[in-house]
């Protein structure tokens, strides 16, 4: 079975990259529209990537026009980043698809293997979760993918 085909495969934004997807919906969770938005470093430190990563992101999205760059009114060298009307609407839009995509798996699959599908995936989780802690407290390396 590979789950890079098909629906897994298929982008719920066209032309929107999984990251970008990932930065997007971080920042419809933690920011409210009327609030001035999170520092480049804060989205950094959550997502745990660089700096520089998360500002291709920024660039890449503001392009997009979904999301805003302001600088912060304390400190001028700080910018602010939140996203748009248009991008709190596109990712309102993907929850809708997403969740359309999910009825369908059930609907395919049934009640019943869908709870199974779901026990399973929670425990692979939590496997894989405590192995990255394990690996990371022993200072062994973690694997990437």
């Amino acid at each position: 079975m590979r789950f890079n085909r098909g629906e897994f495969r298929h982008r719920v934004i066209e032309g929107l990259k999984m990251s970008e997807m990932g930065l997007m919906v971080l920042l419809m969770r933690h920011v409210e529209p009327d609030s001035p938005g999170l520092k480049v470093s804060e989205i950094s430190a959550m997502l745990g990537v660089t700096s520089p990563t998360v500002t291709q992101f920024v660039k890449a999205l503001e392009k997009k026009k979904w999301i805003v760059r302001t600088p912060d009114e304390a400190d001028r060298r700080v910018v602010r980043i939140k996203l748009s009307e248009e991008g709190r609407e596109a990712i309102i839009q993907a929850r809708k698809a997403t969740i359309h995509s999910f009825k369908g798996l059930v609907d395919h699959l049934g009640i019943e293997e869908s709870e199974k599908l779901s026990e399973l995936l929670t425990k692979a989780y939590k496997y894989y979760e405590s192995k990255t802690q394990n690996d990371s407290s022993d200072g062994g390396e973690v694997p990437t993918c």
